[in-house]
């Protein structure tokens, strides 16, 4: 790509942008590989998170995609502290983060707060869920009006729960039940930012579309701010404002929900939406691009020099292997809109001319000739 197909990357926020609530610039997790007998040694590492640029304004829901082990979890727990960066910059409103003491962090932590991914292992099994929702209030001094109880009974209403719930065990419901449960203890506290990390991968379909719509109505009356996880492209599109799209610990693009779902300009980013199931009636689904890929994501430990997705990419040349492409907004891309290649695609989603087939496997079965039926 040369540079005249580049712009500067933008510095600032956006026009009409909202005012930043968390910045992470250059987030590093590299969790070390022991080894040896009978004195272990450092023998490697695990690149989970690699240099991870990424912005969320108040009140704004971003979104965070990729497929399986790319590191979205591991950044939604350094994010919230609960891991310790290797490198990089953790700045919420304002106040670096990073490296903060559990002292230093105290007054934050009732501002940040999670919703896990499993909800039958996320709630204690030993606790009512009174209990559960109360103890954040309680760790951190907090004393609503009215009673601890009142407010708990009150959360619960306000996530589709009866109030009577207050002194049954997590065991007692359902898994659509106990994932309202986690968004009632992550309320307990008034955060201002909520990482949801796959909050609806474990539940029903039918299941994901009350709790998505929870969080929507959440988020429109308290105004909170949510970092949303999630490997359902759909969900995503349905919640998030704004996109980032992870490839093995890296976000290789970034912008809002327009931009990335109808003019992506990253090869994986292509090659996730043309994984996305749709229902049709008619012949739709038949102008969607269909691409392919072979493999699995490589290893973290050793992952790919230059472009990381080079060894799955369609459209790698040599400077991929050799060059990492910075995140930079392309020329025809709005304000905002940032990706991470030497030779992007271009914006649009549209059917090809011919399907990209990257397993040679499968492509060889595909133009095999189709053997008609034996007659007897």
């Amino acid at each position: 790509m040369s540079d005249k197909l580049t712009l500067p990357k933008p510095q600032g926020p956006v026009d009409g942008a909202r005012e930043t609530l968390l910045s992470v610039e250059g987030l590093t997790k590299h969790f070390p590989i022991y080894g040896g007998f009978p004195i272990k040694r450092k023998v490697g590492a695990v690149q989970a998170v690699d240099g991870v640029d990424l912005s969320v304004g108040v009140g704004e829901s971003v979104g965070l995609v990729g497929e399986s082990g790319c590191g979205k979890s591991t950044t939604g727990r350094l994010i919230t502290r609960l891991l310790e960066p290797t490198a990089g910059k953790i700045t919420y409103a304002g106040q670096d983060i990073t490296h903060a003491s559990r002292r230093q962090l105290a007054p934050v932590r009732s501002e940040i707060q999670m919703i896990f991914q499993d909800p039958y292992s996320s709630l204690n099994p030993r606790q009512t869920v009174g209990t559960i929702i109360k103890s954040p209030m309680e760790v951190n001094g907090i004393k609503p009006a009215g009673g601890v109880e009142k407010r708990v009974r009150e959360l619960l209403e306000l996530v589709g729960l009866n109030p009577e719930h207050y002194n049954r065990f997590p065991h007692e419901f359902s898994g659509g039940q106990r994932q309202r449960i986690g968004v009632a203890r992550a309320l307990a506290l008034n955060p201002k930012l909520i990482v949801a990390d796959e909050p609806v991968s474990a539940l029903d379909v039918s299941i994901q579309a009350q709790v998505v719509n929870l969080l929507q109505k959440v988020q429109e009356e308290m105004g909170i701010a949510f970092l949303f996880i999630a490997h359902d492209l759909a969900i995503v599109r349905h919640f998030s404002q704004r996109l980032a799209v992870m490839y093995l610990g890296k976000v290789v693009e970034v912008g809002d929900r327009d931009s990335i779902y109808n003019r992506p300009r990253h090869p994986y980013t292509h090659a996730l939406l043309s994984a996305v199931p749709e229902v049709a009636l008619d012949d739709a689904t038949e102008d969607r691009e269909r691409i392919r890929l072979s493999g699995d994501v490589p290893s973290p430990i050793h992952p790919p020099s230059g472009c990381r997705f080079r060894t799955r990419c369609w459209k790698a040349q040599d400077k991929c292997a050799t060059e990492e492409p910075p995140l930079v907004q392309l020329s025809g891309n709005p304000a905002g809109h940032l990706t991470a290649c030497h030779f992007p695609e271009e914006p649009t989603t549209e059917a090809r001319a011919e399907d990209v087939v990257m397993d040679p496997a499968l492509k060889a079965l595909e133009d095999a000739p189709t053997m008609s039926p034996a007659k007897d």
